[in-house]
Order: C-alpha cells, then sequence, then structure tokens
C-alpha cells in the first residue's frame, strides 16, 4: 500500500507534463533530485525549493501524493518563503501580459480564462485591482485561474481585498 493510504489509484496516475517534457510519474521518481527539482520547479511558480523539498520523499504513489507533499512543503514553509513564493506570481492581466513576459503556463492559465481578451476598461479595471491589492498585501493577486472566468476573477479580487493578510497568506 504506497503513499496513497490504500486508494485504488494506478502507479503512473497519467503522464506530467513540466517543462515542455512529458515525464510520468515513475520516471519522476527515478531522477536524480536536482533532476527532479528542475523537471517540476515552475509548479509553484518560481519557486524550485518547493520540489527540492519533497524529492526526498520519493517515490510517490500517485501524482495525488506527489501534489499534496508539495502543497505541505508549501504551509511547512517560513512565512518569508511564503512570501517570496506569492511575490514571484504575475498580475493577472498585468504589464508582463501585456509585454508577453509571462512564462507559457501563466499565458496558457491567464488565456483559459479570457484574460488575454480584455477590452481597454476591463484591463484598467485589473490594474487598479491589481495596485490595490499589492499595496494593502505587498503580494499579487492569486487565484486558480483555470477554474474561473474573468468575471468571477474581478469578483473574487474585491471580495479579498477585504480579508486580512493573514487570511491572504
Amino acid at each position: 500500500m504506497g503513499r496513497s493510504g490504500g486508494r485504488d489509484r494506478r502507479r503512473h496516475a497519467g503522464p506530467l507534463s513540466v517543462a515542455a517534457v512529458t515525464l510520468t510519474l515513475e520516471a519522476l521518481n527515478r531522477l536524480r533530485a536536482a533532476e527532479f527539482e528542475r523537471a517540476l520547479g515552475e509548479v509553484f511558480e518560481r519557486s524550485p525549493w518547493v520540489a527540492g523539498r519533497v524529492a526526498p520523499a520519493r517515490p510517490f504513489a500517485t501524482v495525488e501524493d506527489l501534489h499534496a507533499a508539495m502543497v505541505a512543503a508549501v504551509r511547512r514553509a517560513s512565512r518569508d518563503e511564503r512570501l517570496a513564493l506569492l511575490r514571484a506570481h504575475p498580475d493577472l492581466a498585468g504589464r508582463a501580459a501585456r509585454a508577453g513576459a509571462l512564462s507559457p503556463a501563466s499565458v496558457a492559465e491567464q488565456s483559459s480564462a479570457g484574460l488575454d481578451r480584455l477590452d481597454d476598461g476591463e484591463f484598467a479595471r485589473f490594474g487598479r485591482l491589481n495596485a490595490a491589492y499589492r499595496e494593502k498585501f505587498g503580494f499579487p493577486f492569486i487565484i486558480a485561474v483555470r477554474r474561473h472566468d474573468k468575471h468571477a476573477i474581478l469578483a473574487a479580487f474585491e471580495t479579498r481585498l477585504l480579508n486580512t493578510s493573514d487570511q491572504e497568506i
């Protein structure tokens, strides 16, 4: 029974696409620690240390177990490390997006919510909300973009601006 807690999951839970290469979980489990960190280093935006922290816990029985270990590594990280991870994210529909300076993963994610097709008014609203959020919390607004459209993101932006820093970290 591996780390899956007895769940009936395939050991190869499908391929993972990372860094324009598709690797199976079995292949990831066999990589040297430094290669594992490079392969999964962008799963958490510009924070390869997350993958580095979970590399010694291999082998992972399922992709879900790997993901849970990475999330736990972030939760165990120091406040400064978590803040650095948050600050590594680009603003949603921000200048980097307009300048074409986002990572391919960020481009795909923001495009999936229509953030690459904002009119001038929407772009200005995102700009104001990005600035207000960053001013209040010291890091960019982060949301699981793939689960939302631009309207839901804007509503979440406005709601979360009412939160405390501890709620947002």
